[in-house]
């Protein structure tokens, strides 16, 4: 369930929106006049999604390419290229 407070909320409780946020794992969202404003998370949360953001945006352009040609891989065919890349050949 979403965590939603006033942005006043941010000035007068900032610690207990602080704690909230770093043991939930969990953004808040704070509204101004009624209205979505801003979302507060913490630094481990934010990380994570961006994280994830990225693996996401990695396996789509995987995805594109693999649209385009129908040059297939193995699991050991890419195991030995890795092993060799990591000997420098």
């Amino acid at each position: 369930m979403n965590n939603i407070r006033p942005v006043s909320d941010l000035r007068n409780n900032f610690a207990d929106i602080s704690k909230t946020v770093h043991e939930t794992m969990q953004p808040v969202f704070l509204t101004k006049n009624g209205y979505g404003d801003m979302v507060v998370m913490s630094m481990e949360a934010y990380e994570e999604m961006h994280l994830q953001s990225e693996v996401y945006d990695k396996l789509a352009e995987a995805e594109r390419e693999a649209q385009l040609t129908n040059e297939r891989f193995s699991s050991k065919d890419i195991l030995e290229k890795m092993k060799k890349a990591a000997r420098g050949e």
